[in-house]
């Protein structure tokens, strides 16, 4: 694509068609520390010059442990992964529209689709979205489908604010009714309302947002007394642990939803990720994005293809179930393969081994003064502390050991000012889990 300038005329009214007086502003959301740093290169330097300025600029990124998560969380992911996605056939391949050149891809997908259906219990996975969050705006749009009229849908306040932000975005503007139901401050689960209302579908975290599992079984059974769906948002790695949805309750969710990413892709600064969907086998033609099956041709050989095609490039507008163009092909390649190489017992091991270090971690933390345990619940891999200082604080003075200690729930607009939600994943050693004890000690002394 041809770089095309635009002079100071065009800037301003593209400017004041989205409400901005300075471009600057379009950036204010990166840290006023960061915009304050030279960034500027040098002029003229030869490809060897630049390439030793980059290398010094990247060794001032000093390396932290991460135990941070909240919706992104940091795996090791095998080497085979990238290798093998990162391949021509599947770097560079397009939309599989036409199955006899798309053999490769199709399958893949398909895989995918099987594995996805494995660790959630349902019988149908689409072949993904663009992320979790967009990704449960359309299992609640898909829910509405189903149940018809005009209704609403039923989220917890514990749920991720940036979800939150985003089924505000996409449904809100279509005049779609969100009921936030409470949580309990004292246990960090949900409080159940005396009635459904007019609602469509209850959505059910595992976890949510302070870490805590849900009792999921009572409120599927809930939901479903109530004429509710019940929308399950689940981590696909934690399901390699935990109850799959399809078997929560008496009759199971009735679709599961959740970000990919935990399973082969990067953090990558926030992405690209992908978002997976399953749901019955009933609810299928509801289902958004794309579905790949597997057939036979003429000579009865096995094959693959795009089926139930209800997206708007595929029938007509009003009665598509979906404008969603793109399945995050390489992300699901990459997440395929992830599952592949590691295996039903490889995601096991690696859930087992992030749980048993939390568990540590906890125990070790809830050991220095002052610290404490603000919720009691079971938990997968993410817990809160309570500190006798603000989060934020003691964030901030940690990273001067190295560490990206947690997320301060006070971000969010939850908590109080002295919880910090941490997490810990496979990458982290007995050693790292020390550190941050050590570290935490001596940070307590000082404030």
């Amino acid at each position: 694509m041809p770089y095309i300038p635009h002079d100071a005329a065009e800037t301003a009214a593209m400017l004041a068609a989205v409400g901005v007086e300075r471009l600057d502003q379009l950036f204010d959301e990166i840290p006023p520390v960061l915009q304050a740093q030279d960034m500027a290169l040098p002029e003229g330097l030869s490809e060897m010059a630049l390439q030793r300025e980059l290398e010094g600029r990247a060794l001032a990124n000093a390396p932290l442990r991460c135990f941070a998560g909240g919706g992104a969380y940091a795996h090791h992911i095998p080497a085979v992964v990238w290798e093998i996605a990162g391949r021509g056939e599947f770097y560079s391949a397009y939309t599989p529209y036409q199955a006899e050149a798309s053999q490769g891809t199709l399958q893949l997908i398909y895989e995918y689709q099987s594995f996805i259906t494995r660790l959630t219990g349902l019988e149908v996975s689409n072949a993904s979205l663009y992320d979790g969050a967009s990704g449960l705006a359309e299992a609640c749009l898909m829910a509405l489908r189903i149940q018809g009229g005009d209704k609403s849908i039923l989220v917890p306040e514990n749920l991720l604010p940036g979800w939150r932000r985003v089924l505000d975005s996409v449904l809100g503007l279509q005049n779609i009714r969100l009921v936030s139901v409470p949580y309990d401050r004292a246990t960090g689960t949900l409080i159940l309302p005396a009635d459904a209302g007019d609602a469509a579908a209850l959505i059910i975290l595992q976890s949510n947002a302070l870490g805590l599992l849900e009792p999921v079984d009572a409120l599927t059974d809930w939901a479903h007394a109530h004429g509710l769906l019940a929308i399950a948002v689940v981590n696909p790695l934690a399901l390699a642990l935990l109850k799959a949805p399809g078997v929560w309750g008496t009759q199971g969710a009735d679709m599961a939803v959740g970000e990919g990413q935990p399973l082969g892709i990067p953090l990558s600064g926030g992405g690209p990720y992908f978002g997976f969907l399953a749901c019955r086998k009933a609810q299928v033609r509801q289902l958004p994005g794309r579905l790949v099956a597997k057939t036979v041709d003429g000579q009865g050989r096995e094959g693959f293809c795009l089926t139930l095609q209800a997206r708007e490039q595929h029938i007509r507008r009003g009665k598509a179930t979906s404008n969603i163009c793109t399945n995050q092909g390489l992300m699901v390649t990459a997440a395929t393969i992830h599952m592949a190489a590691l295996g039903g017992h490889g995601l096991q091991q690696t859930a087992v081994r992030c749980h048993e270090r939390a568990v540590r971690l906890r125990e070790l933390l809830t050991g220095v003064p002052g610290v404490s345990l603000p919720y009691g619940g079971a938990f997968f891999h993410e817990f809160v502390v309570r500190l006798p200082h603000a989060a934020v604080a003691v964030r901030d003075a940690l990273l001067g050991y190295g560490l990206l200690a947690g997320l301060p729930l006070s971000d969010w607009g939850m908590g109080e000012a002295g919880d910090l939600l941490v997490c810990t994943t496979e990458l982290l050693e007995e050693a790292d889990l020390l550190a941050y004890r050590g570290a935490l000690t001596a940070v307590l002394e000082t404030l």
